[in-house]
């Protein structure tokens, strides 16, 4: 990322957030480790294959990192079929596990690693894929200001339905607006959004990045009656404490 892409960053909030992350994670991954361990069996158990998925994805200031995932489609599923391109719960690469862990969101939670390591947050942008990286915009750039999250702003206000234009823009306004309080809304807010699933699987033309913002949507501000402020413009480089 070049310099000018950047924006302020909050280091006594960002170490606050750091704090949360780890303490948070090491908890979650205690209290569910039986849980981990009835789900890796089941996955070994259905066919046999990993019980883990590894896929390299861009991170804070565009650093790449390994995000780990419970396998949830057959051995080889991205050189088959539509590729990354995931055709919704009908997707005959998906298994019959994964079709149950995906569904609540829990081929998801090995990330508390990658939370604990530092390559993630609890809250912040879901990791992209490489590709749609490489056509951002220099505004959308500032989405790699922050660590990527297990959950997000983007993630509570319409998931995988939103276009990625938009969930880019709900992305820029949790970052100008992030801190330890609203990232605990955020998880508020994901646990009903998990037990009423919606969203998962996203259109193919809401899985590709448009270079505009769509149709009715702002070029500052995601349109909700929660973020209506406008998002500032990056005109610094702060570079991060952790």
């Amino acid at each position: 990322m070049k310099a000018t892409d950047t924006v302020y960053v909050d280091r006594a909030g960002e170490l606050l957030i750091r704090f949360f992350d780890v303490t948070a994670g090491l908890l979650a991954l205690a209290v569910m480790s039986p849980f981990f361990a009835l789900i890796m069996l089941a996955i070994r158990l259905s066919d046999g294959g990993p019980v883990s998925f590894r896929q390299t994805r861009p991170g804070s200031m565009g650093r790449s990192f390994t995000m780990y995932k419970f396998r949830s489609m057959v051995v080889g599923a991205s050189r088959i079929g539509q590729g990354l391109y995931i055709d919704g719960e009908h997707d005959d690469r998906i298994t019959t596990v994964g079709r149950v862990i995906r569904k609540w969101s829990l081929d998801e939670l090995p990330q508390l690693l990658n939370i604990i390591k530092g390559d993630m947050s609890i809250v912040g942008p879901r990791p992209a894929m490489p590709f749609q990286v490489k056509q951002y915009t220099a505004r959308q750039k500032r989405r790699l200001t922050v660590k990527p999250g297990l959950t997000g702003w983007a993630q509570v206000n319409g998931r995988n339905s939103l276009s990625w234009p938009e969930r880019i823009e709900y992305d820029l306004w949790y970052i100008e607006h992030r801190s330890l309080l609203l990232n605990l809304r955020i998880i508020l807010k994901t646990i009903p959004a998990v037990l009423k699933p919606s969203g998962l699987y996203a259109a193919r033309e809401n899985y590709l990045l448009a270079t505009g913002h769509p149709a009715g949507a702002s070029a500052h501000a995601a349109p909700t009656a929660e973020n209506r402020e406008p998002v500032r413009e990056a005109k610094t480089l702060i570079v991060r404490s952790s």
